[in-house]
């Protein structure tokens, strides 16, 4: 690796210490160390020499590192927890069946033996191709409502992946649960404390059976950290460690609730971000009737889940849950 200024390091989520985590969690005395051995790995198992690492940052026990190459810029990510091993293998090959498909996703990069994960010295790595642009803006509307659209062009995909057995077998997640329970659950953990929730405990009351919405692979983690934009384009929805089943509609509500948040100081968008994420959606896939139906209420039990009663809200969840009950009336 030629002679450039050191890597910046930093830590992704987390408030802790990014040379402390680097050596406790990757065994590294520093971002140094941590880019040469990804040059030998880099040229052992992918056949690239490694010209450059510009930043290394850590997420929980994952690590990320861009770089440049011989032949590409990349990202190199790897993990060292064990047990996610086969579940990153799995969503390398989900994510590699979305990019030949023609999905605006970031597949990976395979090794020299086809392989799209590579385990080596006690981790888990793969490769992507780095993709430029900016995170989602969710105050440009053009912006918001492509990505609905995306959103809904990866559900139409997804419904069709022909290895779900393998992924689910190997899912993070855990069961999934009838909606009624969960949002019976939002509404105890709130209380009466909370005005907004008696708009949804009325709701549910009268709500259509949910045993008709279709059930499928989802991101689940839909963001502005994890979409990537060019002016009105999407040019990648980012990180699907978090895929798993459920229905497409709740994976549209909870992208809508969620759709602001980045990194830290996360807070809720306007209404009218969520019309339009909404709107992007239906442009390209149409609800069903029950979903329709189901849809205001999932938005308003994804909000209430941030609220705390009696604590302070400086973010305005509280605000948002009020404006959600709102709509649902």
């Amino acid at each position: 690796m030629s002679a450039t200024k050191p890597p910046e390091l930093a830590m992704l989520w987390e408030a802790s210490d990014p040379h402390d985590a680097l050596r406790q969690r990757f065994g590294f005395t520093d971002a140094e160390e941590a880019c040469q051995w990804l040059g030998v790995v880099l040229a052992k198992h992918w056949g690239f020499q490694v010209n450059s690492c510009e930043r290394l940052v850590i997420s929980a026990g994952n690590a990320l590192a861009w770089l440049t190459t011989d032949a590409h810029r990349l990202v190199a990510k790897w993990s060292v927890v064990a047990s996610l091993f086969p579940r990153l293998a799995e969503l390398a090959r989900l994510t590699d069946w979305l990019a030949r498909r023609g999905l605006p996703v970031s597949g990976p990069v395979p090794a020299l033996d086809g392989s799209h994960q590579v385990k080596i010295d006690g981790v888990s790595l793969g490769l992507q191709e780095v993709v430029d642009g900016a995170h989602l803006d969710v105050t440009d509307q053009d912006q918001v409502y492509a990505a609905g659209g995306v959103l809904a062009d990866l559900h139409l995909a997804l419904a069709h992946y022909p290895d779900v057995t393998p992924v689910v077998a190997v899912s993070a997640r855990r069961e999934r649960q009838p909606l009624r329970v969960l949002m019976s659950r939002t509404i105890e953990s709130c209380g009466r404390a909370v005005p907004a929730t008696d708009a949804l405990r009325d709701w549910l009351d009268t709500a259509p059976p949910d045993h008709d919405l279709p059930v499928h692979l989802v991101h689940n983690d839909i963001r502005s950290a994890n979409i990537l934009c060019a002016g009105s384009t999407i040019r990648a929805v980012l990180d699907f460690e978090e895929v798993t089943l459920d229905h497409p509609v709740v994976d549209l509500a909870h992208g809508a609730v969620m759709l602001g948040t980045r990194f830290r100081n996360w807070g809720p968008v306007s209404p009218e971000t969520h019309q339009a994420f909404i709107a992007g959606y239906q442009s390209r896939r149409r609800l069903s009737e029950t979903e329709e139906a189901w849809l205001g209420a999932l938005v308003l039990s994804g909000t209430l889940g941030f609220v705390r009663p009696g604590m302070e809200d400086p973010a305005g969840w509280t605000t948002s849950a009020h404006l959600a009950a709102e709509a649902l009336r």
